[in-house]
């Protein structure tokens, strides 16, 4: 697979049981295919921690005003779209596999916008983001059943 970002071929990294990607020695950016960065951020945040530091190369530069195309699919441009609520990572996703695109540093700004969340809902006495996102998983896999 080619990176959306600066073109360089993707290699495969294992995080637990899923495998990601990442553009190792290019632009430092990851794809997570349908549902793996959640499971990726679910299974322990440990797990996926070396995916905040993919090898790259300075000399690489990308335009992040251009529109990328879906790595997975033919001529489906992805959509640039704020990962959350909070407005502050933008993320690139697919409208049709489900894919995301992160760009290098954002994996690790989610997880800090993620925790920092999830501290604040635990200091509010809410659910968490978490909980929610089990919660919806449940429904709609029993509607699926």
């Amino acid at each position: 697979m080619k990176c959306p970002a600066c073109f360089n071929e993707l290699s495969q990294l294992q995080v637990g049981n899923v495998t990601v990607d990442a553009c190792q020695d290019g632009c430092g950016g990851i794809w997570f295919d349908n549902f793996e960065l959640q499971r990726v951020d679910e299974e322990a945040e440990a797990a996926g921690e070396h995916l905040t530091e993919i090898r790259r190369d300075p000399g690489v530069v990308v335009d992040f005003t251009r529109k990328r195309d879906c790595p997975r699919c033919v001529d489906i441009k992805l959509q640039r779209h704020y990962f959350s609520a909070q407005r502050k990572v933008e993320v690139d996703q697919c409208p049709n596999c489900g894919g995301y695109w992160l760009d290098a540093g954002e994996l690790a700004a989610i997880r800090t916008e993620k925790a920092a969340t999830d501290k604040a809902g635990a200091s509010a006495g809410g659910l968490s983001p978490e909980v929610i996102r089990y919660l919806y998983r449940l429904r709609t896999e029993s509607k699926r059943a």
